[in-house]
């Protein structure tokens, strides 16, 4: 495969070394300076990127060393979006993260001097001495909206629905700067069509004062508003995700409620979706998936612990998948990144490296 996504791909989040934890730690404390920590995070994203190419992906990603948080650090950085502190946080099963929240204060927008577009830029030249692709991820803009509670919403906006068009402009400028500064493989990630499959989350956000009816398709229109447009060159995927936070997580529930809308409305080029454990369903709703150039990458092996997979088992599941997807439209990758917050999965390095070899390894005995 000569174009992403990979037929070993990776989501792209790995566990922070500890060096990395210290520095971070004392930035906090005030005891080293942003220089400081910028050397640090240098450092350990150079090793990283080293590291993936080693283990024989083509795709280089910086791990999100740079971020505490996998959306807030990215939304936090938007014109008219403020980090508030809520008096609760994410709930996962048997624990919550920091009590952190989106909130809109003013007209939102994207500012070109944004640092995640020197986040790329510095991960790109490192991919170039390995020569691989650099894959930068993102929130999508549907996490956004589904994690803002009606009583965050103030600045220019009666609503919901009256951030929509600012919120499709901001993004489709994000997607333009990253692309002007060398980005050709963007991601956007998004538990928003997770929690759309799960009865439980759908409650939850209508109890919420979200409007749960019709969700799916209003999802489909921002997305595709975001995505029209983008240069032919760009590859755009998008990662679902049903929590991923100390190796617990949020969601259950198959695809089946959103595939259509998901897999063959929304004009991505590729999904990674998470396979790895009987909560994510059956691959039936695979069949959505409209033939041609759009990938689905199948997350069959877990982030979440560090016991290896047996590898027959997950080529076993990868035939299981292609009776509903061509073969030739499928990849292979772990469930989720490593550490959606800095805090990371319950899993060690060797186990998490040990865990990229075995997809590349699969991948090659299955596609060649």
């Amino acid at each position: 495969m000569t174009t992403p996504p990979y037929r070993a791909d990776i989501v792209g989040s790995f566990l922070r070394p500890a060096a990395l934890k210290d520095a971070r730690a004392r930035h906090l404390e005030g005891v080293l300076d942003d220089e400081g920590l910028r050397k640090v995070e240098d450092a350990a994203i150079a090793d990283l990127v080293q590291k993936e190419a080693d283990a024989g992906l083509a795709v280089a990603t910086d791990g999100e060393f740079r971020r505490s948080w996998w959306h807030f650090d990215f939304f936090g950085y938007l014109g008219g979006v403020d980090i508030v502190e809520l008096d609760h946080g994410i709930q996962f099963q048997g624990v919550q993260t920091k009590s952190r929240g989106v909130g809109i204060s003013g007209p939102i927008r994207f500012d070109p001097r944004h640092p995640f577009v020197d986040h790329f830029r510095s991960v790109a030249e490192l991919a170039a001495r390995t020569g691989a692709t650099p894959k930068f991820t993102i929130p999508s803009p549907t996490v956004l909206d589904f994690r803002l509670e009606p009583g965050h919403i103030g600045g220019a906006y009666d609503g919901r629905d009256a951030i929509v068009d600012d919120l499709v402009q901001a993004y489709r400028d994000a997607i333009a700067a990253f692309y002007d500064a060398g980005a050709r493989y963007l991601q956007l990630d998004d538990t928003a069509w997770a929690y759309l499959c799960s009865q439980v989350e759908l409650d939850k956000a209508a109890a919420r004062g979200i409007e749960v009816d019709g969700i799916a398709e209003r999802y489909a229109d921002i997305l595709n508003r975001v995505l029209a447009g983008k240069p032919d060159d760009l590859t755009v995927t998008t990662h679902v995700c049903r929590g991923n936070f100390r190796s617990t997580w949020i969601s259950s529930g198959g695809y089946e409620p959103v595939a259509e809308q998901l897999l063959d409305v929304v004009q991505y080029d590729g999904y990674f979706l998470e396979y790895d454990s009987d909560r994510a369903g059956g691959f039936e709703p695979l069949r959505f998936l409209p033939k041609g150039d759009k990938r689905v990458v199948l997350g069959l092996v877990t982030s979440k612990s560090g016991q290896l997979e047996n590898p027959d088992d997950i080529k076993r599941r990868i035939d299981e998948a292609a009776a509903f997807a061509p073969l030739e439209q499928l990849a292979l990758s772990p469930q989720c990144g490593f550490a959606s917050t800095e805090e990371g999965n319950t899993l060690t390095e060797d186990e998490q490296w040990a865990k990229v070899r075995s997809v590349v390894r699969i991948a090659e005995d299955v596609w060649g």
